[in-house]
């Protein structure tokens, strides 16, 4: 009997194992149960097979000796609404379901005629830690059916749906739906709204946890925006779309529009990448749509729901109305008129891929929750766009989960000796298999490894030492030979399983949490997040960028883990956070002008590095305050690489690509040509100058309409001598006016409309480098000076040496020797004209950076 134990255990224990391992390959109603309740008899809808309580796979139910079944003919042509279970005393359904799993949880209602008025019936109905229904009054289900749609996450091996009557009152259901949900359809963090802090920052926080043990949701609204009912047996899951004209407040601004075409998604439909999978919503949800009439028309929908509670919203858009050869349309999102934010294609998706935004907005008192789309005006086609809204109310716990009666009740001795047989039988499986795994992997010789394809510039491949490797969904992903691969155990250890006390921030990527690794080093572990805006491309250009360059101004990676269908980076930690996180809606104390300089020439230092002292270079293309970090010591260091693109490149060659980066740092030239330079880079790095002087985002909504882009004010106020009246007043009475003046001419050089026309990372540098050493030491304007006779730009025509260099003691790639000779030429010069003295034989910063 034991090892009959020990085998059934251990097929149960290999089955868990290979579903953990391999949940992309496809989604599978596991434990589904779909009953037709009060009936016998099984009936097809909506391509569902719903049971009768008479077949064997009916679910163990407690029902009182009172219970009872009522069937009555009625006007309702579903069969599911003419039978019901009715119950006179506490009464409830037991399910086996698989632990830590989302299931989505239906009731159907219907109050047809019948002796026992079922219009009359009160009731609630509970599950373990929610009660999901309260004082139900069935009264409104005599005209038409009513279907209750709730999401739960389910810890246990069981589950009970608990039916208690109301006094003198009795409790029904026509039909119960039960099945295990997609991984990752709700997210387990996303943006928060909320009314109250409307006027800080957007009113946006991070809310954490998604759905867990104290958190469900019920569906409210469900709309297939510009287009009519979507039935539940066209939806993936059984789910009702219906029209939302009756919900806009301004239909003058709006038009329906349909598409014909095919919706692309991507080749894996269960990833939890970008864009809209077909668990998220129908293609035919994303084929229609409400567009906005003109350019400046915004569209508002007002729908009721709970006063003063959380609500989960879910937008979708497609970008199916568009005329562009490439790019999505970048339009704004409002709730309660506050920006929230600008909808647009920053990740890896096409025209007419789907796409979705995922927050929680806590509701006002009026007992209606608005949203707007709202044409962005700096847009090269103003436009906007919704195709799909989903609104659920965040149901919170109320009341501790009821033990398991499997895990409390007495288990027999045969059972517990064949446990402890299946499992050293398992372990010792898993042991023989590490062991011949491992000896496979040492002898394997590091020359027979493949090499990694890198497009270049002019559209061919290099190749790069590096391995491939095979993830669980069969894409290549670089096994790096570095030793840089770190299990998913090691992570979860170091993060405490990903708690969410640990999240320290929140990128383009995902979660970012504060670990602590086996050797005791501190690091920031960056875990993807589906809908997050950046997906398996960006995670692969990352782990080869940061691979094979090492600089004390660039974020190191530590590690990278892709279990489990699992894309983990570990960086270095950063101790102060982002440099936006510095400079303004913070609590740090104020930077001073000296260290703002000195964090600008740090981050300047890393991305000359990338354009200049890598073999190709490498193009950031998302230069901004929020991907420049600073560690304990205030040190600037450039993180981010997930949109990089490598060369060959110089600084007359470019590279053809569809726009990617953030809007406000995005370079006008670029958006244009569609040719990316490094001059791209320079652009982005001169609004996060102008960020550092004047304390405020690159793009500030609240502001009048002048205002909004911090660039174009920035220039605005240069121009007419004004610039001193926009810089932060925390440092105006720090700042050393040839300082001042030096940083802004460098701002406004960066800022040049087209690319020829500003500078290099290297002139920058030097600005910079120069900027700060008005501030050490004030002297008399320059303007006369041998610097100012000094064109740095004539530099970059220098001819290159392509010297071997090592940065950070890495040997990294090349540096002109002659380049690095003029820069201290220069820097000596520099201080010689204003000084009056010899020639200081101390080494400047610009020095130790070639040097």
């Amino acid at each position: 009997m034991a090892i009959q134990h020990s085998i059934i255990l251990l097929a149960f224990l290999l089955l868990q194992f290979s579903s953990l391992h391999f949940p992309a390959l496809g989604y599978d109603h596991q434990e589904t149960y779909f009953i037709n309740c009060g009936s016998d008899i099984d009936v097809n809808e909506n391509k569902n097979l719903y049971i009768g309580e008479s077949n064997h796979a009916y679910p163990k139910k407690s029902f009182s000796q009172r219970s009872s079944i009522e069937t009555n003919p009625s006007s309702v042509s579903s069969p599911l609404y003419q039978t019901a279970r009715i119950f006179h005393s506490e009464s409830s359904y037991e399910f086996s379901t698989i632990p830590n799993n989302t299931y989505m949880v239906r009731f159907r209602f219907f109050s047809f005629s019948s002796p026992t008025k079922l219009s009359t019936a009160k009731f609630n109905i509970s599950v373990p830690g929610f009660l999901l229904l309260h004082n139900f009054n069935a009264e409104n289900t005599t005209k038409s059916a009513l279907v209750k749609e709730y999401y739960v996450k389910i810890i246990r091996k069981r589950f009970k749906i608990i039916f208690t009557p109301q006094t003198s009152s009795f409790a029904f259901v026509n039909a119960i739906e039960l099945f295990m949900l997609p991984v990752h359809l709700i997210p387990d963090s996303m943006p928060h709204f909320s009314y109250k802090e409307s006027g800080v920052r957007g009113g946006l926080s991070t809310y954490i946890g998604g759905l867990h043990s104290q958190r469900a949701l019920e569906t409210k609204h469900r709309f297939n925006v510009g287009g009519g009912t979507v039935d539940r047996g066209t939806d993936t899951l059984s789910r009702e779309w219906l029209p939302d004209d009756r919900y806009v407040t301004n239909l003058q601004n709006a038009k329906n529009c349909s598409f014909d075409g095919d919706i692309p998604r991507t080749a894996n439909d269960t990833s939890d990448g970008p864009n809209s999978n077909q668990y998220i919503a129908p293609d035919i949800v994303y084929k229609t749509g409400k567009e906005s009439i003109n350019g400046s028309s915004s569209i508002s929908w007002s729908v009721p729901v709970e006063k003063n509670v959380d609500h989960f919203l879910r937008f979708h858009f497609c970008d199916v109305f568009s005329n562009r050869q490439s790019g999505l349309t970048d339009f704004l999102l409002l709730i309660y008129d506050n920006y929230v934010v600008n909808v647009n294609n920053d990740t890896s998706l096409s025209l007419q891929m789907p796409y979705y935004y995922d927050f929680v907005v806590q509701s006002d008192a009026s007992g209606k929750l608005k949203v707007t789309v709202q044409p962005n005006v700096l847009d090269f086609v103003p436009n906007a766009f919704l195709n799909g809204l989903e609104l659920m109310t965040v149901v919170n716990s109320s009341g501790p989960i009821p033990p398991d009666d499997l895990d409390s009740g007495k288990i027999s001795l045969p059972v517990v000796l064949g446990s402890v047989v299946g499992g050293l039988v398992l372990v010792s499986v898993v042991v023989v298999l590490f062991l011949w795994i491992s000896k496979i992997r040492k002898q394997r010789p590091v020359e027979s490894f493949d090499l990694l394809p890198i497009p270049t510039a002019a559209g061919g491949i290099s190749h790069s030492k590096l391995t491939y490797g095979k993830t669980t969904q069969g894409s290549p992903l670089p096994n790096i030979n570095l030793g840089m691969k770190i299990s998913l155990l090691d992570l979860q250890i170091a993060t405490e399983n990903f708690d969410t006390k640990r999240i320290i921030g929140k990128g383009g990527f995902g979660n970012v949490y504060k670990g602590v690794l086996k050797n005791g080093m501190n690091v920031a572990v960056k875990r993807s997040v589906p809908g997050s805006g950046q997906g398996r491309h960006e995670f692969q250009t990352e782990i080869m960028v940061l691979s094979k360059i090492r600089h004390i101004h660039l974020v190191s990676l530590i590690a990278y883990c892709d279990e489990r269908c699992e894309m983990i980076l570990v960086y270095e930690y950063m101790e102060n956070g982002t440099l936006r996180d510095n400079l303004y809606d913070t609590n740090l104390p104020c930077l001073t002008w000296k260290q703002r300089l000195e964090i600008c020439i740090g981050a300047a230092r890393g991305l000359h590095y990338l354009h200049k002292g890598v073999a190709g270079g490498i193009i950031h293309r998302d230069v901004k305050s929020t991907n420049i970090l600073l560690d304990e010591n205030l040190v600037a260091k450039v993180a981010d690489f997930g949109l990089s693109r490598t060369g060959p490149l110089d600084q007359h060659s470019y590279v053809s690509t569809c726009v990617k980066g953030t809007f406000g740092y995005l370079d006008p030239d670029y958006f244009r040509s569609q040719q990316l330079t490094e001059k791209s880079d320079v652009y982005s790095f001169g609004v996060v100058l102008l960020e550092v002087l004047c304390a405020r985002p690159a793009i500030e909504l609240s502001c009048p309409s002048e205002q909004v882009n911090l660039a174009e004010w920035g220039l605005h106020c240069k121009d007419k001598g004004i610039l001193e009246e926009i810089v932060d007043p925390s440092i105006k009475a720090q700042i050393n006016q040839n300082s001042l003046r030096i940083f802004s001419e460098t701002v406004e050089k960066c800022l040049h409309d087209y690319g020829c026309d500003r500078p290099t990372m290297v002139d920058v540098l030097w600005d910079l480098e120069y900027a700060l050493q008005l501030q050490r030491e004030p002297h008399e304007d320059s303007s006369s000076s041998a610097f100012a006779s000094l064109q740095l730009p004539n530099v970059q025509h220098l001819p290159s040496l392509s010297t071997p260099t090592e940065v950070d003691g890495t040997s990294t790639g090349r540096i002109d020797e002659s380049e690095s000779a003029t820069l201290m030429m220069l820097d000596r010069l520099s201080c010689e004209a204003n000084q009056g003295t010899t020639i200081n034989t101390q080494m400047s910063p610009m020095e130790e950076l070639f040097l």
